[in-house]
């Protein structure tokens, strides 16, 4: 059976594509994953005995939006994280971000824009769930480049106009997946201003948002109640699986406007699963307690600073103000990612895997993604290979 055409154009997903290229070559070493991004740090106290407290609950139906108390939780943590105050009736709880990020392009992007195929915009390199959603709804995806040249965030000013006032969705990453790069209060206030002016809404993917080197990110929502914009124009969407170390858990919220809530909800109520309840009130304790997110920065701090130590004076290199990966300049990054691995063992992901080609031209092909997820010695053994394997001078 034939899929629907607009389903032809699918991003080939990055990790089926890495085994074909390094699963029939013999590792160099003892393996080491630096690909993917699941966080390898202990998972919170609490989790086990919250769980066992409550597994008689997986015998109920849970609440499809989230208990009022997982709800209270996170609208706690939005004040205290953003100093913004949101209401019940704007929160959802997900199933981890992609679910949100997705059901959030169905139920908010128009069918059509001014007559016109919506467009809907996302970085390059990109969440893969980000083009899908835009093909799920018949939107046209807009791949804009976010390199160097651009702060590695992507410019949407910088689009045609005729382009803009088609956009019905605009993804944006902060900090940002792959690169790290935060979106700054400046970038923010363009960026609403931008879907004000076309009618457009933001879907901020701030996920990463508690695992920073310098200084808390700002936030979407934060911005958006400083300078007074729509509350409908921006929905955001956070997860426990990189602040708690619980990406199994499968945990996350979407928070935004209540009109655009309503509609959020209601296409869950049809075609989402609600969080068991036994997860409902782990979730609500990870929400309540920085304890454990602060313990597990530090861990990411002292691998930024061993990153900064080892990779010291190789141009373009630049450890993260966000996330936990490096964005490691190479040659091309598939050749860099097989020699790696045949090499050493090392396993990284070439950062055209993350990125959709545009004009001929792949903004990921000259890089590798390496993520800080491992324990901090065998980040080092890691990063160390890699660097005398892929930089060193023969």
């Amino acid at each position: 059976m034939a899929l629907p055409e607009r389903f032809s154009n699918l991003p080939d997903y990055a990790f089926p594509r890495l085994r074909k290229l390094l699963d029939h070559h013999p590792a160099g070493g003892d393996p080491i994953a630096m690909t993917i991004g699941e966080p390898r740090h202990p998972m919170p106290e609490f989790v086990a005995p919250i769980l066992a407290a409550h597994v008689h609950e997986f015998g109920l139906y849970p609440p499809n939006d989230g208990t009022p108390s997982l709800l209270a939780a996170i609208s706690a943590w939005l004040k205290r994280r953003y100093g913004v105050d949101i209401a019940d009736n704007r929160l959802m709880v997900l199933n981890g971000t992609r679910e949100g990020l997705f059901n959030a392009c169905i139920a908010l992007c128009a069918e059509s824009k001014r007559g016109k195929q919506p467009a809907v915009l996302m970085p390059n390199p990109f969440y893969q769930v980000y083009a899908v959603a835009a093909l799920t709804v018949g939107a046209e995806p807009v791949y804009v480049p976010a390199t160097a040249a651009t702060g590695f965030l992507p410019d949407y000013a910088a689009l045609p106009a005729d382009v803009l006032d088609r956009v019905g969705v605009a993804y944006i990453c902060s900090p940002a997946n792959p690169q790290g790069a935060v979106a700054s209060r400046a970038y923010w206030t363009q960026l609403l201003a931008l879907a004000e002016k076309h009618d457009f809404t933001v879907l901020a993917d701030e996920c990463y948002s508690d695992i920073w080197r310098s200084s808390p990110p700002v936030g979407a929502l934060q911005v958006a109640a400083e300078i007074g914009a729509d509350p409908e124009r921006v929905f955001t969407f956070h997860s426990l699986s990189k602040r708690s170390n619980l990406p199994g858990l499968r945990s996350g919220f979407v928070a935004g406007g209540a009109l655009g809530m309503a509609r959020i909800r209601q296409l869950r109520a049809f075609a989402g699963a609600p969080l068991p309840l036994p997860i409902q009130r782990v979730s609500e304790a990870a929400w309540n307690d920085e304890g454990h997110v602060a313990a597990s920065r530090a861990l990411y701090h002292a691998k930024f600073d061993l990153a900064d130590e080892i990779f010291q004076g190789i141009q373009g290199f630049a450890c993260p103000e966000g996330g936990f990966f490096l964005w490691l300049p190479v040659a091309d990054g598939e050749a860099a990612a097989l020699k790696l691995w045949q090499k050493t063992g090392v396993r990284v992901l070439p950062g055209a895997y993350l990125s959709r080609a545009v004009g001929g031209h792949n903004p990921g092909a000259g890089y590798i993604r390496v993520a800080l997820v491992a324990s901090y010695d065998e980040t080092k053994a890691g990063l160390t290979a890699l660097r005398d394997c892929i930089y060193s001078v023969e």
